[in-house]
């Protein structure tokens, strides 16, 4: 009698394997295109934990929204893959880092902060104390009213007087 497989299972059997045959190239319009043995499409990389593990388990999704290949390490692909899919991700994740706290209009919600950004300075509107969430070494997610999110890698690293106003925030 065989046991029925378990829902990993069938999904593992479903995904592309890694080690499958592929090469990633640009079309004439600058889209990423996959080549392997069922053809050729359009693919779009999308990490799984963008924020845990940025090099780890990217999918390269096709335009049905199907997974056409999954890459377990951006190091195990190719330099030249991997410059084009770091190329896409990058226009595709736009997530400033929050090198400095300017100031902020209140300690109460909603508060508008301004920011020195690594793209430059930015004013932000902080509607609530739960778009504030806390990542894996003391780092933050800060959501915007405007959809856009920022990070702060390290919270103690900011200088004292950014600490203090975002201390009051925490």
């Amino acid at each position: 009698m065989s046991l029925p497989a378990c829902a990993a299972d069938r999904r593992a059997a479903d995904r592309p394997v890694a080690a499958r045959p592929f090469t990633l190239a640009r079309d004439a319009f600058g889209r990423l295109q996959l080549t392997d043995a069922a053809g050729t499409a359009p693919v779009t990389p999308v990490r799984a934990f963008p924020l845990a593990a940025p090099d780890e388990a990217v999918s390269l999704v096709g335009p049905d929204g199907r997974e056409r290949a999954w890459v377990d390490s951006l190091a195990d692909l190719a330099a030249g893959d991997r410059a084009l899919v770091l190329e896409d991700l990058g226009h595709r994740e736009f997530m400033p880092e929050i090198l400095r706290l300017v100031d902020v209009s209140t300690f109460a919600t909603p508060s508008a902060w301004t920011l020195e950004t690594d793209r430059g300075p930015a004013r932000l509107l902080l509607k609530s104390e739960d778009d504030l969430r806390r990542l894996p070494g003391n780092g933050l997610l800060v959501a915007s009213g405007d959809g856009v999110h920022y990070r702060i890698r390290d919270r103690f690293a900011l200088d004292k007087a950014s600490r203090k106003l975002l201390d009051r925030f925490l």
